[in-house]
């Protein structure tokens, strides 16, 4: 089995590639296009072939030709909206490469179709407990939705489950369910009201701090 994080520092965007070594088959999760040309070289000098290519959420209104650019990559391309050219994966489908399997979840808020993909021990989560850190999106979309799936998706899982990001600004890039449940800085502190009403205000109102920080 392959595992490997890739860390963009400017953006602290984050992609990650798994793979069954014996089989030769990968899967990515939230790649760029902008690093075509690094993910083809790591697929290359592994002799692997790319099964799928998963997002757990996009901005394509403005990256218009993003999820074109990830399609040259061969793999088929997974995420939560039907865009033409898209899967439309149901929560719960089970995606094979090699003798390896990543199970779909629908984890909707931080963008009205987010998904997260569990596989072993762990749940590649995109933006889901990142409320306020991403780059292109400083509050989520719907408040409510991200609030039920926290805490019936994510919270619900084992306390050992590893969840990554698809981004860390600084700090660490992976934590634990039991670590979110209790330290969170949103979800761990505030009732779901209470987190209501701070999505709702300015985006500058707030908690601050970096969900997978030290």
């Amino acid at each position: 089995m392959y595992f490997r994080i890739l860390n963009r520092e400017d953006s602290g965007e984050l992609t990650y590639l798994l793979a069954d070594s014996t089989a030769r088959q990968a899967v990515l999760i939230d790649p760029h296009g902008r690093d075509l040309p690094l993910l083809s070289a790591l697929l290359a000098e592994r002799d692997l072939q790319l099964r799928w290519v998963l997002r757990t959420h996009h901005h394509d209104g403005t990256q218009q030709s993003e999820a074109k650019m990830l399609q040259t990559l061969g793999g088929a391309l997974v995420q939560g909206d039907r865009t033409g050219f898209v899967l439309d994966e149901v929560d719960g489908t089970v995606l094979t490469f090699g003798d390896e399997v990543v199970r779909v979840i629908r984890t909707p808020g931080h963008t009205s179709h987010c998904l997260s993909f569990a596989w072993r021990d762990r749940l590649f989560c995109g933006g889901l407990l990142a409320v306020n850190d991403c780059p292109r999106q400083r509050q989520p979309q719907e408040p409510e939705t991200l609030w039920e799936s926290v805490m019936r998706k994510v919270f619900t899982l084992p306390d050992e489950t590893l969840l990554f990001p698809g981004y860390a600004r600084s700090g660490r890039a992976v934590t634990t369910v039991l670590e979110q449940r209790h330290w969170h800085p949103f979800f761990a502190t505030l009732a779901r009201d209470e987190f209501l009403t701070q999505m709702r205000a300015p985006a500058e109102v707030g908690p601050r701090e970096p969900v997978f920080e030290e």
